[in-house]
C-alpha cells in the first residue's frame, strides 16, 4: 500500500548521488548519505544531499556520524532552509543495514524517507524509489520496520532545467563537451523549437479534423486550456512589444561586451 507523500526530487540530488558512486570506494558496494530539502505537509521537496563515509559488511555497518554532523552544520551556513529529510543510498534494495540506518535518521527528523538510486540505469531509464517506515509487531513484545512506498516525482527550477538542457546536448557530441549558447543564440533555439512544436499541434489538429486519426478528449482539453490561457493581443500591439524587448536585449549585450573590451584594455595597459 503507498503512502500518500509525495517525494519531489531536484536534478542536483541525482547528479550528487551518481557523482558519489563514482568516487566511491573500490571495495564499497554501494554509497548512502543524507537528503536536505523542505516539508510542507504531505509534500517533501529534496533539494540537496551530501555523501557519507561508511563501511558495510556481511554481519555489521558502521557510520560516520560525526561526519554528517559535521557536513550538515555546514550546510545550514549556506542555506539555512534547509532541513534533514532523509538519506539515500545506490541501488535497488532495501537490506537489513538500512533497517538500522533509517533508525538513526528517525533520530535526526521526523518520518525521513529512504530513497534508492539505481546507478546501473536498467532498460535506459535510473529507477528511484522512496519509502517510509513503519513499525509493525506486536507492543512491548517482538517489532519490526516495514518500509512503505512513497510516490517520487522528479522536478527542478528553472536554472536547474536550463543546465539540464545543457548536459543533455553533451550526449550527441562525441567527445562528451556542450557549451553555453550566448542569449541571442538561446532566444533563436527557443524560438525553432517553439515554431516545431506549434507544427506539430497544428498537424495533429489538422488529421483529427480529417477524421485521420481519433480524437483525444484529454489532448483536446489540454489544447483548450493552453489557447484560452494566453492573452489575446493585436498583432500590431504584439510586434511592437517583440521590438522593444528585442532592443532592450541587444543593448544589454552590447553593454557587456563594450564593458568586457574596457576591462581587458585597462588590464593590458596595467601590465605595461
Amino acid at each position: 500500500m503507498a503512502s500518500s507523500t509525495i517525494c519531489k526530487v531536484h536534478p542536483l540530488v541525482l547528479f550528487s548521488i551518481i557523482d558519489a558512486y563514482e568516487r566511491r570506494n573500490e571495495d564499497a558496494k554501494r554509497v548512502i548519505g543524507t537528503l536536505l530539502g523542505s516539508v510542507d505537509n504531505n509534500v517533501i521537496e529534496v533539494t540537496n544531499c551530501f555523501a557519507i563515509p561508511h563501511n558495510e559488511s556481511d554481519d555489521e555497518v558502521a557510520v560516520d556520524i560525526e561526519y554528517a554532523r559535521n557536513m550538515f552544520g555546514l550546510h545550514k551556513r549556506v542555506n539555512s532552509n534547509e532541513v534533514i529529510v532523509g538519506w539515500f543510498s545506490s541501488g535497488s534494495e532495501v537490506s537489513v543495514h538500512s533497517v538500522l540506518i533509517h533508525d538513526y535518521y528517525s533520530r535526526e527528523c521526523k518520518s525521513p524517507i529512504h530513497m534508492t538510486v539505481d546507478t546501473f540505469i536498467r532498460g535506459g531509464k535510473m529507477g528511484i524509489r522512496a519509502y517510509h517506515s513503519t513499525t509493525i509487531g506486536v507492543p512491548k513484545k517482538t517489532t519490526g520496520t516495514m518500509f512503505t512506498p512513497v510516490q517520487v516525482e522528479v522536478v527542478s527550477y528553472d536554472p536547474e532545467q536550463v543546465g539540464v538542457e545543457t548536459l543533455q546536448k553533451g550526449k550527441h557530441n562525441q567527445h562528451r563537451i556542450t557549451h553555453l549558447k550566448s542569449d541571442l543564440k538561446e532566444v533563436e533555439s527557443s524560438s525553432q523549437r517553439l515554431q516545431e512544436m506549434l507544427a506539430h499541434v497544428t498537424d495533429y489538429v489538422d488529421d483529427v479534423l480529417a477524421g485521420k486519426i481519433p480524437s483525444d478528449t484529454s489532448t483536446g482539453r489540454f489544447l483548450l486550456d493552453l489557447v484560452t490561457g494566453v492573452p489575446q493581443i493585436e498583432p500590431e500591439k504584439f510586434e511592437e512589444m517583440l521590438n522593444s524587448n528585442m532592443k532592450d536585449l541587444l543593448m544589454v549585450v552590447y553593454l557587456s561586451n563594450l564593458t568586457k573590451t574596457q576591462l581587458v584594455l585597462n588590464e593590458k595597459l596595467n601590465m605595461v
